[in-house]
């Protein structure tokens, strides 16, 4: 993680280089089948670098086109700007590029490839529910995502997840079902079921990354601002207010969902699919690990 008065967490840096270990194995055994199933080896190599890049250098403009958020200036957000002014010096990282998306629903994520290429987003809708105290926990919280370097890990290992359903697809496409040798028909049917393991090994991955982040970022949040309560009393106030969002809005929030202060679902009881393979963790889990910081700081929620 570069210099920053964020506290540093080493079993997050453990978990992304793991994390990015493992599924960099996984794509590169997958990419390997493919070729060695009889694709063009030049083909496959160009398509995924070429996607990568793409993912890498844009991903910051396509989060901002889903949620139609548009960047503004400090004249046109002298509060906010400020709040991020302060956050920034206090933590010694640069600024990121500011962001509001008009959506009632309350939420932030943050997202970019590095410090000096990230933007933070908030929605009008937690802009106008959170006093400052709880809006500057939320926004410590992002800028933690971008001094620890998660967002770029996060983007990283999403293309990898896509590239499994092209891999997929390619291989529909390329002839099964329309080939009479069964043999290849047979190899291409392989393909398929191994980007399917793949995607859903990625999957996984990622949602035991993603849930830990925000532990870490609620975490360094805390400490920087020395006001865990205020980051508890926003994520209450966020998550209780979910059930009232409109389906339209989280539907148009979905696609930047696993990268949210808090996710858009409404809150579940006992066990669901849903809690398991969730991209956050327990709105409780996240209150208990602030009080533990928040009594190492002399200060209990």
């Amino acid at each position: 993680m570069a210099s920053t008065r964020f506290q540093p967490d080493r079993e997050l840096s453990t978990r992304m280089v793991v994390v990015m270990f493992l599924l960099g194995l996984l794509y590169t055994g997958a990419i390997a089948y493919l070729i060695a199933s009889g694709f063009n080896a030049v083909l496959v190599l160009v398509i995924a670098a070429g996607a990568l890049a793409a993912q890498w250098y844009f991903s910051d403009k396509v989060a901002l086109a889903a949620m139609r958020a548009r960047e503004v200036t400090p004249a046109e957000a002298p509060d906010l700007h400020g709040m991020i002014d302060r956050l920034c010096a206090l933590a010694d990282m640069p600024k990121p590029r500011v962001a509001i998306a008009d959506i009632d629903a309350p939420n932030a994520f943050a997202t970019g490839r590095s410090q000096k290429h990230s933007v933070v987003v908030v929605t009008t809708g937690i802009m106008r529910r959170l006093d400052r105290a709880e809006l500057e926990g939320v926004l410590a919280h992002e800028l933690s995502h971008i001094a620890h370097r998660d967002v770029t890990v996060m983007t990283v290992a999403s293309f990898l997840g896509i590239l499994a359903g092209f891999i997929a697809r390619m291989s529909i496409y390329s002839g099964i079902g329309r080939s009479r040798d069964q043999r290849a028909q047979a190899a291409m049917l392989v393909v398929v079921l191994v980007s399917i393991v793949v995607y859903a090994i990625s999957f996984l991955l990622l949602r035991a990354l993603s849930r830990y982040r925000e532990f870490a970022a609620d975490r360094a949040a805390a400490q920087l601002t020395g006001q865990p309560s205020a980051l508890a009393s926003a994520l209450t106030k966020i998550s209780g207010d979910m059930g009232a969002i409109p389906t339209k809005d989280l539907r148009r929030m979905e696609p930047v969902n696993a990268f949210f202060f808090a996710p858009m679902t409404g809150k579940t009881k006992g066990f669901s699919l849903h809690k398991l393979f969730a991209s956050h963790p327990p709105l409780e889990a996240r209150i208990a690990a602030l009080a533990k910081v928040a009594n190492d700081l002399g200060r209990p929620l």
